[in-house]
């Protein structure tokens, strides 16, 4: 079969999960690829509120990027994480942050107006409960067609597999942190 006998989708749906490290770090290159076609962007962060580099570095590059980028941060930070979980929010504030993330996600995959539209740690929300399997299927289904989407974060739903074009598990080998170390700036965040 030769190049000439495949076709190109209008947008597709990519999907980084898994307890590995790098699915924040996909998203991100598959950003700079979009931004360099001169592609619409939005950046939707679910869970983490915290300064962490990318959020630096997206909001550095939005003035060059003008109203080709959208950046939006929610989340209350870590859920149901044991000693990670954020201290002092309760579950419902937890639940309200989430529900406002994908609001604002879902407004900018359904508009027409981004060529991507990535939804950073999505996964995670739904599986710890903060969203609903139902929502993350609207999310799929209703997005514009002209729209690629990019969900990250553990534990995509299987049973939604289906509906996404591309799907990467990343799989932890080693990290430090199982030995009592930190995540290190510049490189975990």
């Amino acid at each position: 079969m030769a190049f000439e006998d495949f076709q190109t989708k209008e947008s597709v749906v990519v999907v980084y999960t898994g307890d590995g490290k790098g699915k924040t770090s996909a998203s991100l290159g598959l950003m700079t690829r979009a931004l360099g076609n001169r592609w619409r962007v939005a950046f939707i962060q679910f869970i983490k509120y915290w300064g962490v580099g990318e959020h630096v570095f997206i909001r550095d590059i939005m003035p060059v990027y003008k109203d080709q980028l959208y950046f939006y941060k929610g989340g209350k930070g870590f859920y149901a994480a044991g000693d990670l979980t954020a201290k002092q929010v309760s579950d419902d504030q937890h639940k309200q942050a989430a529900l406002e993330t994908y609001e604002e996600a879902l407004k900018a995959a359904t508009s027409g107006e981004y060529d991507l539209v990535i939804c950073d740690e999505i996964n995670n929300a739904v599986h710890d409960g903060l969203l609903t399997l139902d929502q993350l299927q609207a999310l799929l289904e209703g997005h514009s067609p002209k729209t690629s989407l990019c969900l990250t974060g553990r534990d995509f739903p299987l049973e939604l597999l289906d509906q996404v074009d591309i799907a990467t598990e990343m799989h932890k080998i080693k990290h430090h942190f199982d030995d009592k170390f930190l995540a290190n700036k510049g490189i975990d965040f």
